[in-house]
């Protein structure tokens, strides 16, 4: 066993932004990348099958025996709901209506958000901007776990534990890192999606509801398609803070995996970051990768050098534009 990691072992303080470095520097030798920054109209038609599918396994298990509830929510609702999380992640971006029409984008959000069951889509918007803009930001960017998570979580056994209750953590560490004020569309989120719930219910039952919250929680915890959150930023190798992963599960998450890419350029939608590389290949090929999320999952749990610490964090410096 090896010793226990200290945030010292991680934290340094840097004030400047490679993505930021590398998109220019991309752009001015492949312009012809500016024609990829453009709505993805599929996204549009791909979210409305997926939520009419989870509608319809929700009918389909309302009367099933508990025991297959959890297995179909975990087998199948959990691949729905994760994947739907990162519709969200896309329509945050503008992908679906593009920038000109970005309140359609936000209403479109709370549409996708229905079969997750928690109110989640307004409230991301507003974070993950900050992610992007200050990336590794103390206290602006929630993205990076709390230093109670790197204290407590440094064991394999617990860092099993806190690898099945990502959601939660993901849910609550913004209202202790960096709260912000509520706004009229995080309200409506949260009204339409009471709403939706307590129709579930009224018209289904508890199986349902419950098959629809279980795959919401399973699928973002210890779940292979959750290796994402771990793989994303988090330094197995000191000094590369993103990491791109181009295995198969990109099909179900809207090339997610293309982490660099789409850090490098946050306004092309997923569907166009493979031809992001496929341009720039030399500035993407040689960067450390993987093809293995579960193996992602696997290595944080057993190393004993990684840690929720495992994160690069800046100093916060000058005036900040929040959302």
């Amino acid at each position: 066993m090896g010793s226990r990691v200290s945030r010292e072992d991680f934290e340094w303080v840097y004030t400047d932004q490679p993505h930021a470095d590398r998109r220019r520097e991309i752009l001015a030798k492949y312009p012809e990348i500016k024609s990829l920054m453009k709505p993805d109209p599929n996204l549009i038609w791909i979210i409305i099958m997926m939520v009419l599918t989870q509608l319809a396994a929700f009918y389909l298990v309302k009367d099933l025996d508990w025991k297959w509830v959890i297995f179909w929510a975990y087998a199948f609702g959990s691949c729905i709901n994760h994947s739907m999380t990162l519709a969200i992640h896309e329509i945050a971006h503008n992908s679906a209506f593009g920038n000109r029409k970005a309140m359609w984008n936000r209403w479109f959000g709370m549409f996708a958000n229905l079969p997750i069951g928690i109110p989640y889509s307004i409230s991301f918007k507003r974070y993950h901007m900050d992610h992007h803009r200050y990336l590794g930001a103390d206290g602006v960017d929630v993205d990076i776990p709390t230093d109670f998570e790197g204290w407590f979580f440094c064991t394999t056994f617990r860092k099993f534990i806190w690898v099945i209750l990502q959601p939660l953590f993901y849910a609550f560490r913004p209202l202790f890192i960096n709260p912000k004020p509520l706004t009229y569309l995080e309200v409506i989120n949260t009204v339409a999606q009471v709403t939706f719930n307590i129709l579930i219910y009224y018209f289904l039952g508890i199986k349902s509801l419950v098959y629809m919250l279980a795959a919401s929680l399973l699928g973002l915890g210890l779940h292979p398609i959750s290796g994402h959150f771990i793989a994303e930023h988090y330094m197995f190798l000191k000094g590369h803070e993103t990491y791109s992963y181009y295995g198969p599960l990109n099909l179900l998450t809207f090339n997610v995996g293309y982490h660099n890419e789409h850090h490098d350029f946050p306004n092309i939608p997923g569907k166009n970051l493979p031809l992001v590389r496929k341009i720039a290949a030399e500035y993407y090929d040689n960067l450390p990768h993987y093809n293995s999320w579960i193996k992602v999952l696997y290595d944080f749990v057993m190393d004993d050098t990684i840690s929720p610490y495992s994160r690069m964090k800046r100093q916060r410096k000058g005036e900040m534009v929040l959302e």
